[in-house]
């Protein structure tokens, strides 16, 4: 973390490479992955999400001695997709350099045999079952279905157990469904704690199996804004929970082991970098156990309709996206199919392609998800319109020439209506799209700030820096750099200035910082206020006019403000 943050305050643009030992299970074999390794992966993944410009890839050698011959094999692939082609479309940036070869990632799609109505047959619970995060939305969902299915006793746990809010109604639901229910206090963070609830499951109904759902999404933010600290944090209750209990039932007998863990972990999601991370290390914990011979299930879940580990906000970028919250009842039946069928590590979510892979191949095409048949579908249709010449350089070209047509002042406003159809059709809605409004308020995050950044250079015909969202944060902003950018002739704000006011501008333009410039530009706020309060003004009769200026003064940026004062005077 401290590297990768490093370049991004250094402003060094190189691709940041990294080499873990026994992080992935490669080919058909029994390894048994490193669970702290492969939580670099999850990392990394999001941290190229957060920061295109400088991500390069993951590589992992085996975690015994070999390796170190394997070494020539790492220095050529790292020769052949380094700096100069680590932002090309289709490379591939994750790689297990093995004695039989050099393996790189794929999704595939899972085989179930079964018609749209037959029934498969899954895990059946008995005896006590254990559920972390027993009270919350997700293990309310599971606890519902093992009772139906049979599920002698289960033990909820939860950090507030009973006092937890709906505890004691999900208590009664379950008992009328003739199972024995526990809701029990327990931070399964803490081992001495979880030992002693262990300790204490009834003889007669001895402990068969855990589902494991505890954890928390954090807020969205960029990687260069968590510190290593607060990553800790953020993945201590999955991601300790999950070894403690690991640990403490190595030589127990169990049915089933189930890891709530999340798509994050396996294809990255902007702004999430340590629960990816926590969520690579429940997949990677999963295969351990197996080859182990111990019974592990881990499930990379998409959301969850009902509550669950996403939050509405959340949920609605995940919609946008082209991953829709599922029926829980699905969800449920789904892991007891996987439990069932023996799996160790699955992604069990709904998907709609024609949205997920322009958004998750904002930054260029990912080849993960190649072998998905909807998405080689999708390719191949995207490949034959390029093949025929589908472009849109001409509209480009015209709305270059459009653009260069217009005066100054109406250029500007052409292109602040542009960012803000663009940002419409990228939020799906067009409410809250108010050009002084930061597009992080609106619910942008990293994915759908590059596929703004897309869709703007498309249309315009010009590349932009993938953090120009971020860099020029409001739609008045960026308007307004993407104006001095295309056409930098035109930049001469001096001369339309009263003499008056030349200091005041001069003044901006020197204050090198954000923050200055806002002081200033809070300044000249307050100082149309005062005038526009002052007796005998338009303000105190309604005049129309006077509020079309301070309708304008809501949305303008600090560029907008020096216009505005020009027309206001007179003097331009």
């Amino acid at each position: 973390m401290a590297l990768s943050q490093a370049l991004a305050d250094a402003g060094l643009v190189t691709p940041l490479w990294a080499v873990t030992r026994g992080a992935v299970v490669a080919g058909a074999t029994t390894e048994a992955p490193d669970a702290g390794q492969a939580a670099v992966w999850g990392l990394l993944r999001v941290a190229g999400l957060d920061d295109p410009e400088r991500a390069g890839g993951l590589v992992d050698l085996p975690a015994g001695d070999d390796a170190h011959g394997l070494l020539p094999h790492l220095t050529v692939l790292l020769a052949g997709h380094g700096a100069e082609g680590a932002g090309e479309r289709g490379r591939e940036t994750e790689f297990a350099v093995r004695a039989g070869g050099v393996y790189v990632r794929r999704m595939v799609r899972s085989p179930r045999d079964e018609g749209p109505t037959t029934a498969r047959p899954g895990w059946k619970p008995r005896g006590t079952v254990l559920v972390t995060g027993g009270t919350g939305a997700l293990g309310a969902h599971v606890a519902r279905d093992l009772a139906r299915e049979g599920a002698e006793h289960l033990l909820l746990t939860s950090r507030r157990g009973p006092d937890a809010p709906g505890a004691e109604a999900l208590r009664e639901e379950l008992t009328a469904l003739g199972c024995r229910v526990t809701v029990a206090a327990c931070d399964v963070a803490d081992r001495a704690a979880l030992a002693a609830l262990l300790d204490g499951v009834p003889e007669e109904l001895p402990l068969t199996a855990v589902v494991h759902t505890a954890g928390v999404v954090d807020r969205a933010r960029p990687f260069t804004d968590i510190d290593a600290d607060e990553a800790v944090d953020l993945v201590h209750a999955k991601v300790v929970g999950a070894q403690h209990l690991h640990e403490l039932l190595a030589g127990r007998p169990l049915d089933a082991f189930v890891l709530f863990s999340s798509g994050a972990g396996v294809w990255g999601n902007g702004g999430q970098a340590p629960y990816a991370a926590a969520n690579a290390h429940l997949d990677a914990l999963a295969e351990r156990r197996r080859a182990a011979g111990l019974p592990a299930t881990s499930i990379a879940w998409g959301a969850w309709a009902g509550g669950g580990m996403v939050d509405a906000e959340v949920g609605e970028q995940l919609l946008r996206r082209g991953v829709p919250a599922m029926e829980p009842g699905l969800a449920v039946r789904a892991l007891r199919e996987a439990v069932a069928d023996g799996d160790t590590t699955l992604v069990v979510a709904d998907i709609r392609w024609d949205r997920f892979v322009p958004a998750y191949c904002a930054h260029g095409h990912r080849p993960l998800i190649d072998d998905v048949p909807e998405v080689r579908d999708l390719l191949a249709r995207r490949h034959e319109e390029e093949a025929a010449g589908q472009d849109d350089t001409t509209a480009a070209d015209g709305l270059r020439g459009e653009l260069a047509a217009l005066p100054p002042a109406k250029r500007r406003r052409r292109l602040v209506d542009l960012v803000r159809t663009h940002v419409a059709t990228v939020l799906g809605s067009g409410d809250g799209v108010r050009t002084g409004k930061a597009f992080r308020d609106m619910g942008f995050d990293s994915l759908t700030a590059v596929e703004l950044r897309n869709r703007l250079g498309s249309a315009l015909g010009t590349r932009l820096p993938a953090t120009i969202v971020f860099d020029h944060p409001t739609p008045n902003a960026l308007a307004a750099h993407l104006d001095d950018e295309l056409f930098p002739e035109d930049e001469a704000p001096g001369t339309v200035l009263d003499p008056r006011l030349r200091e005041i501008e001069a003044a901006y333009r020197a204050a090198a910082d954000p923050a200055g410039r806002q002081e200033l530009a809070d300044a000249l706020r307050g100082l149309l206020d005062s005038w526009t309060a002052s007796p005998g003004d338009p303000a105190s009769t309604g005049d129309p006019a006077h509020t079309d200026v301070d309708e304008e003064l809501v949305d303008a940026s600090d560029e907008d403000m020096f216009d505005l004062i020009d027309r206001e005077l007179g003097i331009s």
